[in-house]
C-alpha cells in the first residue's frame, strides 16, 4: 500500500455535505460539552479520549467523515482510522465551526 493509498481526505463544507449525501456517516469526535452545543444531524457521537483509549470497539466503517471543531482532533481520529484499515476515510476541513459558518443546520440535543 502506498503512503496515498493510506491517507485520508480533506474536505470543505460543500464536499462534506455531497459524501453525506451520498451515504456517509458522521463521526463528531468532540467532547460532550461541545456535542451539547452541537452537531451536524445525524452525526454519532464518539469523543476523540475514547476512540484513543481503544479503537477497535467503535465499529467504524469505510465511508466516514470525521468533525470536530476546526479539524485538528477529527485528522488524528482519521489518522488512527486508517491505521485501522478503513477506506473512504475523510476529515472536515474547519470542523463544525465552517459547517455553521456556511449557513448549515445543526442539532441541539433536547431542542424540538
Amino acid at each position: 500500500m502506498t503512503t496515498e493509498e493510506a491517507s485520508f481526505q480533506r474536505v470543505p463544507v460543500d464536499e462534506a455535505v455531497r459524501l453525506i449525501d451520498s451515504g456517509y456517516q458522521v463521526v463528531d469526535v468532540r467532547d460532550d460539552r461541545e456535542w451539547r452545543r452541537g452537531h451536524i444531524p445525524g452525526a454519532r457521537h464518539v469523543p476523540l479520549a475514547s476512540i484513543l483509549a481503544d479503537p477497535h470497539i467503535h465499529d467504524f466503517t469505510d465511508r466516514t467523515i470525521f468533525v470536530c471543531a476546526v479539524g485538528e482532533r477529527s485528522a488524528v481520529a482519521a489518522e488512527m482510522a486508517i491505521a485501522l484499515g478503513l477506506n473512504g476515510v475523510v476529515n472536515l476541513e474547519g470542523g463544525t465551526n465552517a459547517w455553521v459558518a456556511a449557513g448549515l443546520t445543526v442539532e441541539v440535543p433536547g431542542e424540538v
